[in-house]
C-alpha cells in the first residue's frame, strides 16, 4: 500500500517500457532483503500508457510518452540500504541487468533511469560530529563505485585497509 497521504510522487517518463520498468522494480524490491520492501512493492494499475506501481510503499508512476524525453542523472532515486546483503541486491541486480556503474553508489539501470545505492551507515557517518572521521568517510566515499560498508567503515575509523 502506498505511503498515507502521499500527495506528490514522481512520473518517470518511458519510451514504451513503462510496464517493463515497473514490472522490473517492483520485483527486484519484492526480493530485497528488507522486510518491509517484500510487503509493499507492486503495480497498483495499468491505464493506457500509465503505469502506477509502489516500492518499499512508496507510489511512482511510469508513462510510455515516447522517445522525446530520455532520463538524466539530475534526477536520481535514492534508496537507503541497512546492510551489505541491501547493497548487493540491488546495486548488483541493476548492474547485472543491463545498467551502468558511475560513483558514489550511483548507477544507472538499463531503463536510463538514475539511482543511487547508499548504506545507511554512511550517512551517519557523514553527520557525525568529529569532523576529521566525517571527512575520511566522505574520502571513501568518493573513491567507491559500489558502497563497502566494512571499508568506509574502517576510513571512518582511521584503520589502514
Amino acid at each position: 500500500m502506498a505511503t498515507p497521504n502521499q500527495k506528490v510522487h514522481p512520473c518517470l517518463w518511458f519510451d514504451t517500457q513503462a510496464v517493463e520498468a515497473a514490472t522490473y522494480y517492483t520485483t527486484l524490491f519484492s526480493q530485497s532483503p528488507n522486510s518491509d520492501s517484500r510487503a509493499s512493492s507492486r503495480i497498483t494499475s495499468v491505464s493506457g500508457p500509465l503505469v502506477t506501481f509502489t516500492l518499499a510503499g512508496h507510489e511512482y508512476s511510469g508513462l510510455n510518452g515516447g522517445p522525446l524525453y530520455k532520463h538524466s542523472p539530475a534526477v536520481s532515486l535514492f534508496i537507503t540500504c541497512e546492510d551489505q546483503a541491501e547493497i548487493d541486491h540491488f546495486y548488483d541486480s541493476f548492474i547485472r541487468d543491463g545498467g551502468q556503474e558511475i560513483q558514489c553508489g550511483w548507477l544507472t539501470d538499463k531503463f536510463g533511469v538514475s539511482w543511487q545505492v547508499v548504506p545507511k551507515a554512511l550517512m551517519e557517518m557523514m553527520n557525525d560530529a568529529d569532523q576529521a572521521k566525517a571527512g575520511r568517510a566522505r574520502d571513501a566515499m568518493m573513491k567507491s563505485k559500489k558502497f563497502e560498508i566494512a571499508k568506509l567503515t574502517a576510513a571512518f575509523d582511521g584503520v589502514e585497509q
